[in-house]
């Protein structure tokens, strides 16, 4: 898997890496029981504090992602991710809630929001059934 961080972005690089490797287990581009690389080898091929890459690989633990492992380190959770039970719709619609927010209050209508949400979702999807046939 190949992780792009913007330095630039206002998005927080443990943020950007986080939903990057999250977007790499949905799809099926990193595989249940697949070790993530080291926090150091990470941080020095991207340039960044292992500080950094150390918080994105505990937020991804923490919500089912990854285990740590002493000696095997960040390994994709062997049975996949966890399913969207009644917590995490809760956390999404939290979420979400701003931005439909704003999304709304740029004059947007429920119609592209929706179409922009799908295009997004489907796209996933795809990448997904893609790297299930290879």
């Amino acid at each position: 898997m190949f992780v792009r961080i913007d330095l630039e972005s206002d998005v927080p690089i443990y943020t950007q890496l986080t939903n990057q490797i999250m977007e790499g287990i949905a799809t099926g581009e990193l595989k249940p029981g697949e070790a993530l690389p080291s926090v150091r080898s990470l941080a020095a091929d991207l340039g960044i504090n292992l500080h950094t890459v150390n918080k994105a690989y505990t937020i991804l633990k923490d919500s089912g992602f990854v285990q740590i492992h002493r000696q095997k380190g960040a390994v994709v959770q062997s049975g996949g991710m966890p399913p969207a039970d009644d917590a995490y719709r809760e956390r999404l619609a939290e979420q979400l809630r701003p931005m439909a927010a704003e999304s709304l209050g740029r004059g947007m209508s429920l119609e592209d929001w929706l179409a922009i949400s799908r295009a997004s979702f489907e796209q996933l999807k795809a990448k997904r059934e893609g790297s299930q046939l290879s």
